[in-house]
């Protein structure tokens, strides 16, 4: 009885499929195949809504390219503006000298009379050296952690926006430190002892060894994470509020300007006393001090008992306020400037 009752079972199954093969042309089955084979579509508009594939397709596109030229020029340009403040103010940093801002005029009119205009861009070709990859690598990184994070929706939350910034910041310092280095150490030495930035790794790679090369790198990466996590979670949010103010897509260049300003502000004051940690150990052994500065508690116990909270760790705070917001404001802006500009030449037209 078993078998008779699958013999009849088998019977009706073939019986099935001549039946669904009388009603079917090779054509039309071709496409039923094609059909299964392929994604529905509304697994497709998902995965395109998906930022973590958004992120795939922003890495695989010129938009990597527009990003990397716009955050150059952004580097490059707000650094070259503000670079006799930006020399004035480590000079001050790494020294004993009280920082007021008479002392920092008298320090830029003896270096002009001394030395001559060029002198007040002294180690202008290491910061640009540095800031040139490390202004495109970390405007790129923004984007992509903005993606990989979904950050780049209106209503991300404040603390992923920071994340994102203090990611990008991380990453682009931990590649360009050694440039920073010799930038500080080009600014605080005459031209004898380091007449290019090729000097000063030779000569430190004589004296000092290859672990020279990172002095000060652990304060300079605590110091990125709120200075870069401040500053692009201000910018980023004080856009997204102007469109929600005004209803415009976009603020203009003065606004971008002003919101890079507030943004640069904020974060040279949350991070402020980790940069006078960074740049006494990148310089140790330079500024005429004793002290070794090997430590990030060391280098802070002993510039508060020498020196102070204002006169120490805040040093210079005040020509920060001046030159952080102008750079800051600069780079952001001319960033977004240029990257919009950029996506519309056709080499970066496919960029979205």
């Amino acid at each position: 009885m078993a078998a008779e009752h699958t013999a009849r079972n088998f019977a009706a199954m073939s019986r099935s499929v001549e039946v669904d093969l009388r009603i079917s042309n090779p054509a039309h089955t071709l496409q039923r195949i094609r059909a299964m084979e392929s994604p529905p579509q509304h697994a497709k508009a998902t995965a395109d809504e998906n930022p973590s594939n958004s992120l795939l397709i922003k890495t695989s596109s010129p938009a990597i390219l527009a990003s990397l030229t716009a955050g150059a020029m952004a580097g490059a340009l707000a650094k070259t503006v503000i670079a006799p403040l930006d020399r004035t103010k480590i000079i001050f940093q790494v020294t004993k000298m009280s920082f007021n801002a008479r002392g920092a005029l008298r320090f830029l009119i003896k270096s002009y009379k001394e030395d001559g205009l060029l002198s007040l861009w002294r180690g202008n070709s290491a910061t640009m050296a540095r800031i040139v990859p490390y202004a495109a690598i970390q405007f790129t990184a923004h984007e992509q952690w903005k993606h990989f994070l979904h950050t780049d929706r209106p209503e991300a939350p404040t603390g992923m926006r920071f994340l994102a910034g203090s990611l990008a910041g991380l990453t682009a310092q931990s590649i360009t430190y050694p440039l920073d280095l010799a930038r500080a150490r080009m600014a605080v030495t005459h031209r004898d002892m380091y007449g290019s930035i090729i000097q000063v790794f030779v000569k430190m790679w004589r004296t000092e060894r290859p672990k020279a090369f990172y002095k000060g790198f652990i304060p300079t990466m605590l110091g990125v994470i709120p200075y870069a996590g401040v500053s692009f979670c201000t910018f980023e949010s004080l856009k997204v509020k102007h469109k929600e103010i005004t209803g415009r897509s976009a603020p203009n260049p003065l606004e971008r300007l002003l919101f890079g300003a507030l943004a640069g502000l904020f974060g040279q004051t949350a991070s402020y006393p980790l940069d006078i940690v960074r740049r006494r150990m990148q310089t140790s052994g330079l500024n005429g001090c004793s002290y070794p500065y090997d430590t990030i508690r060391g280098t802070l116990c002993y510039v508060y008992r020498t020196e102070g909270i204002v006169g120490g760790l805040y040093k210079g705070l005040s020509m920060n306020w001046i030159k952080g917001p102008i750079a800051v404001g600069i780079s952001f802006a001319t960033f977004d400037i240029c990257q919009n500009a950029l996506k519309e030449l056709p080499v970066f037209r496919s960029a979205p």
